[in-house]
């Protein structure tokens, strides 16, 4: 393939500073070792960018213990936001929701309950009984939940991943991994926003019985809203959880702690660590054009290339000016073109390492032109490549 010049953007350090100047500013960003947690494994996320900032264990499989519920609690969302629920749906109590033991809402047998009202004992109460009764409602039985559980792990991407029930009850062959479980709760911040202001409440009250959210550090921080505990003899106790400040938020995953106090510690470590040295910020969005290109034998004779998808990254405080970007597209591009057509590809890098790279794709269609249109460009065009011009 054929290329056009290298184009940097005015943000490069190599055209906007001398040599000199970028080594200072290289040796300015220093940022210190991670904590060192007293967990199992652990990992803090970028919830914009997906960046992974600090990791241990991140793909060891591990019980995730009621940090299961998170799964359980976006797929009635997920439904919801289909239209294929309604909130105010009024869901049958099965015997076996309501004898399901460990952590309840205190929903009876026979009794019918408000969705939404469960969909909140799952994520604030953490309940057991309300878990199954949710995955009853939605798939028919927990089995066939179970099953599109699994099948939701795959469309996301956590492959150290397998749900053998609903609630996170111990089972042999459920298990899940640190990475996994901030990949999920990024699916959950970001597919369904509307719902996620739920992880954030501190209290619900259910039968007359009113339970807070095992989650410490809502009381503890105040940029903490969500998401999940979790706590069997097996897991040990473990969180996830996400915070925002200044429009950057950050998701931290902790198993295999040893009480319900060190896990909102050995947490609070990563978050405090994420925000004090690291900054995302969004380079570019969706739609916006990044570069016009010449055409040939189109109704116009330029158009504009850009994303299919908003680009954010995560990198170390003060480093944004020596981010270096670069575009390589086509050089003879030829009408037709479709929205959506890759022309090229966006390089981002720091310090000669690749941070993202994407395509440049059409951002309308071009279509032919007349046919002495046409003919005028094709003369043109041979005489233009004969001599090795770039058009």
């Amino acid at each position: 393939m054929k290329f056009l010049k290298i184009f940097k953007a005015s943000i490069a350090v190599v055209i906007t500073a001398s040599c000199a100047m970028s080594s200072v500013q290289a040796n300015s960003v220093i940022i210190p070792k991670p904590p060192v947690l007293n967990a199992t494994a652990y990992v803090l996320m970028d919830a914009a960018s997906g960046e992974i900032l600090v990791q241990k264990n991140a793909d060891k499989q591990l019980p995730p213990a009621s940090m299961t519920k998170m799964m359980t609690s976006y797929l009635a969302t997920h439904e919801l936001a289909l239209g294929n629920l309604n909130e105010q749906d009024q869901v049958p109590v099965s015997i076996k929701a309501w004898k399901m033991g460990g952590s309840k809402m205190f929903i009876r047998e026979g009794r019918d309950v408000a969705l939404i009202d469960l969909i909140k004992g799952i994520i604030i109460q953490s309940g057991n009984d309300a878990s199954i009764a949710v995955s009853e409602y939605v798939a028919g039985s927990e089995d066939a939940f179970v099953d599109l559980m699994n099948k939701h792990t795959q469309r996301m991407g956590m492959v150290n991943t397998q749900f053998k029930n609903a609630t996170g009850w111990p089972a042999k062959g459920h298990f899940s991994s640190a990475r996994d479980m901030a990949i999920l709760a990024q699916a959950i911040i970001n597919d369904h926003p509307e719902y996620y202001s739920l992880y954030k409440e501190k209290y619900f009250e259910f039968n007359k019985i009113r339970q807070p959210n095992r989650n410490k550090l809502l009381w503890r921080d105040p940029s903490v809203d969500g998401l999940k505990t979790g706590h069997t003899d097996e897991a040990g106790f473990c969180l996830t959880a996400s915070a925002e400040r200044n429009g950057m938020r950050l998701i931290a995953v902790v198993m295999g702690t040893k009480s319900e106090n060190a896990r909102a510690t050995e947490t609070q470590k990563l978050l405090t660590y994420g925000f004090r040295y690291f900054e995302t910020h969004r380079l570019y969005q969706a739609g916006d054009s990044i570069k016009t290109l010449p055409v040939w034998f189109g109704e116009e004779t330029q158009f504009d290339v850009g994303i299919a998808n908003d680009l954010f990254i995560t990198i170390a405080r003060g480093a944004k000016e020596q981010l270096e970007i670069e575009t390589l597209t086509n050089e003879f591009i030829e009408a037709p073109l479709n929205t959506g057509d890759s022309q090229g590809t966006l390089t981002i890098r720091l310090n000669d390492k690749v941070l993202a790279e994407r395509s440049l794709v059409v951002l309308t269609d071009v279509t032919e032109s007349g046919f002495f249109s046409r003919l005028w460009d094709g003369i043109k065009l041979f005489f233009i490549k004969l001599f090795g011009g770039e058009g």
